[in-house]
């Protein structure tokens, strides 16, 4: 297999130039002007842009959690990926509490995701116990690829304290990896629930109330405060407000190593969402916060101070929002969107709010690069050749109808969108093409990721 893309506009995070990519077999091996077709299929794609598949480094498919499973598995979560130009996902795999190891988290998450996925995939690891035998596990992870860790702030199943949570950073540190942490105080926010519930105040509108931006914020700062005195870089994952990426700049100001993600539905979504009367769909931690807080993410997205974007994607099925119709904190908590990153952040690209080249940053290059996914996240020589065609014109409405998600609604519904993926490659397979799934449920592999050079 040898083709030749001619006369497409190339996109990468630093520029955007008509270029022509030569791939052979799964890789891309010429990136240049003119290049003569020789024995290659010559595919003619004028006045279209190509982009590196997106990377979505956050997603929950086939996860256990509040009583069900999460509405997606393997199969059909990454065969949403691709029909929206992601070509490759960094799943959260979990160690269970009770004495279970790391070895097992990971085993398990094999076997849900092994010879099923559509794109390539990859796994963070979950630590929810430290010991000593865990801490033994994680050169055992590194090892098997797995180069960067989840730790909680929150949830009782999953909650690491302040002292292994120091540990665990220090450790991680040392071993060139990294933890992605979900900041939100689990103390006061038990508090505010119960507040919330003895007063009566049982509706959705409640979630944002008894999550506020003060609690993320808190525990963003204690987070930082504890990677300082470990001397250990850490990710703040899924970043709602003003407040809490204060702290991130503030920690960054004073010479700390922090990287900062957050997710689309923050930034198109305020907390007025759970005033609707599907509001219960919107549920998710940590909730949309108010529109001050919507423009500040914004503003760091275009000044390159937000790292990445990812989904966070953890959808339930509108039965499942529904237990919680007459009490919030019985709503399972999570919302869609894999299918729809790349598609969002690139008409975003289209209308100017942001370039094209930040979006490439954003959801492919900087992903890459902090994740140690050596062969992903550029048009590049010597790169697997995950490329998206893009067509800047095509317009597309998001309805449930037209989505692939194995879920009976989507919080995007009725989004106008211009500019929308035609054609997706990964490693020179074509995937997606025209509106149709083109792929093989397995072509995905699994891909091992580097440590950090320190």
């Amino acid at each position: 297999m040898k083709y030749l893309l001619k006369n497409g506009t190339v996109v990468t995070g630093e520029k955007s130039e008509q270029l022509d990519i030569l791939v052979e077999g799964e890789k891309i091996v010429q990136v240049g002007k003119n290049l003569p077709s020789k024995d290659a299929q010559e595919i003619d794609v004028s006045g279209k842009l190509l982009f590196p598949g997106f990377i979505d480094g956050h997603t929950h498919f086939d996860l256990e959690v509040a009583g069900t499973v999460t509405a997606d598995d393997f199969e059909t979560g990454t065969k949403a990926a691709i029909l929206g130009g992601t070509t490759f996902v960094i799943d959260y795999a979990s160690q269970d509490k009770g004495g279970h190891t790391l070895k097992e988290g990971l085993d398990k998450w094999h076997k849900k995701a092994d010879d099923k996925c559509s794109c390539d995939y990859s796994f963070h690891m979950s630590i929810v116990e430290w010991n000593e035998k865990t801490e033994q596990e994680i050169q055992d992870m590194i090892d098997h690829g797995i180069t960067s860790f989840k730790l909680y702030m929150t949830y009782p199943a999953m909650i690491v304290n302040d002292c292994d949570m120091y540990k665990i950073l220090k450790k991680l540190g040392k071993c060139g990896c990294f933890a992605g942490v979900h900041c939100e105080n689990a103390g006061v926010i038990d508090a505010l629930i119960a507040e919330a519930k003895k007063e009566g105040r049982l509706g959705p509108e409640n979630h944002p109330l008894v999550r506020p931006d003060t609690m993320e914020a808190e525990a963003v700062h204690r987070l930082l405060v504890i990677a300082k005195e470990a001397d250990a870089p850490v990710m703040v994952v899924h970043l709602t407000n003003k407040k809490a990426f204060e702290e991130v700049m503030r920690a960054r100001a004073n010479g700390q190593e922090v990287y900062a993600e957050t997710c689309p539905q923050y930034l198109e979504f305020t907390c007025d969402v759970y005033k609707r009367e599907d509001g219960r769909n919107f549920v998710c931690s940590p909730p949309m916060k108010g529109q001050e807080s919507q423009d500040a993410l914004w503003k760091a997205i275009k000044n390159g101070m937000i790292d990445t974007v990812a989904t966070d994607h953890c959808p339930f099925q509108s039965y499942e929002k529904d237990w919680g119709k007459d009490d919030f904190t019985k709503i399972p908590n999570g919302c869609p969107g894999v299918e729809n990153l790349y598609p969002y952040m690139l008409d975003a690209a289209n209308s100017g709010k942001i370039t094209f080249e930040r979006a490439v940053e954003l959801c492919s290059t900087n992903v890459a690069k902090i994740f140690g996914c050596d062969n992903k996240g550029s048009i590049s020589v010597g790169k697997d050749a995950d490329i998206v065609i893009y067509d800047k014109d095509k317009d597309f409405t998001i309805s449930v109808d037209n989505m692939h998600s194995d879920l009976d609604h989507t919080i995007w519904e009725g989004k106008q969108l211009h500019g929308y993926p035609i054609r997706t490659y990964l490693r020179g397979n074509v995937v997606y093409d025209n509106g149709d799934f083109v792929g093989t449920p397995g072509l995905g592999e699994y891909v091992k990721r580097s440590p950090r050079k320190h």
